[in-house]
């Protein structure tokens, strides 16, 4: 296994400055935005797919530094009903997956997205109950009116192109979770997988190592985040895991995103790292820091050094002791 960074929160550098910031950080890969919600600092995906030189370029200032380019990610809405950011959200998946083939850069991070509750809405509505009735039917339509079609077609050219799909597990999102993941894979294509990110479902009440076996076994886990959540159990009893507070309102939130190791102890981060060896995940674990009580480099560094610390980096020896 590799550390790795999700690269975004370094947008205010360069490209070589980053580069040259997280490989001293400790870092061994690099996962970059090429646009959507976290934006593009560090890629500008139209020259690229137009210049072999300038992707080379690119190539080997990565590459020089000792680093791997990981991932790509493009995190929008292919199937928001606003049309011009839908067609925005799919046309640049679909960009970002052609350039991850012609890097040779295996995988593509984004989110399936949510649609709204009929052709003419203009807004998201994500149903979280089946009652009443009306929800359960929203649901229904979404995923055999939008969500299925769009991703079959992003599927085939993940195919096309030898690519991964990293679906990150997000509340919000019609997949959030280990089911709505394989239920999707299922109906479109085996390119399509999990970008696991535990933080998302800790708040949900899904155990990530439970995750890490279901996905595992399915071959559906196609990358993993690095990202902890403190679940503060008395703000829970007040707003409940379903809390619409801004995520600036720490104090009184049912929970928040932390760095890694200040949510969750090292051994329940040992136990993950453990069970993605186990079930099959040897890639990288890329570092996304969204923590709001800590700067960006003190919440990086120390994700950096948790996570090193339970790393499993060697090939399992033989079992000499049978």
């Amino acid at each position: 296994m590799k550390s790795g960074v999700f690269t975004v929160l370094f947008s205010e550098k360069s490209f070589e400055e980053m580069l040259d910031y997280v490989k001293e950080a400790g870092v061994e890969a690099v996962e970059i935005g090429t646009g959507g919600y976290p934006g593009n600092a560090h890629c500008d995906i139209d020259a690229l797919l137009e210049d072999e030189g300038l992707r080379g370029e690119y190539l080997k200032k990565v590459h020089d530094r000792g680093l791997t380019l990981s991932a790509f990610s493009c995190h929008g809405n292919p199937i928001d009903p606003n049309e011009d950011f839908a067609k925005e959200s799919f046309d640049l998946m679909i960009k970002t997956i052609k350039l991850a083939g012609m890097m040779n850069v295996p995988v593509v991070n984004g989110f399936s997205g949510t649609a709204g509750d009929h052709d003419g809405a203009k807004f998201p509505n994500w149903p979280v109950a089946p009652w009443p009735n009306e929800y359960g039917d929203i649901l229904k339509w979404q995923w055999e009116e939008k969500l299925i079609p769009c991703w079959k077609k992003i599927g085939e050219e993940a195919e096309r192109h030898n690519v991964k799909i990293g679906i990150e597990l997000h509340g919000g999102f019609l997949v959030h979770s280990p089911h709505t993941m394989l239920k999707l894979r299922e109906a479109t294509s085996p390119a399509i997988g999990a970008n696991l990110d535990p933080s998302h479902l800790w708040w949900q009440g899904i155990d990530p190592v439970a995750a890490i076996k279901i996905l595992g076994k399915a071959g559906a886990l196609h990358y993993f985040h690095a990202k902890d959540t403190y679940i503060d159990q008395d703000n829970v009893n007040m707003y409940g895991l379903m809390d619409m507070q801004p995520y600036s309102e720490v104090q009184t939130r049912a929970w928040s995103f932390r760095s890694v190791g200040c949510g969750h102890s090292m051994k329940e981060w040992s136990d993950m790292i453990s069970a993605l060896r186990t079930y099959g995940y040897d890639y990288v674990v890329s570092i996304e820091h969204e923590d709001p009580i800590m700067s960006i480099d003190e919440g990086f560094q120390r994700a950096v050094n948790n996570v090193n610390s339970v790393l499993i980096r060697e090939e399992p020896a033989e079992m000499w002791w049978v």
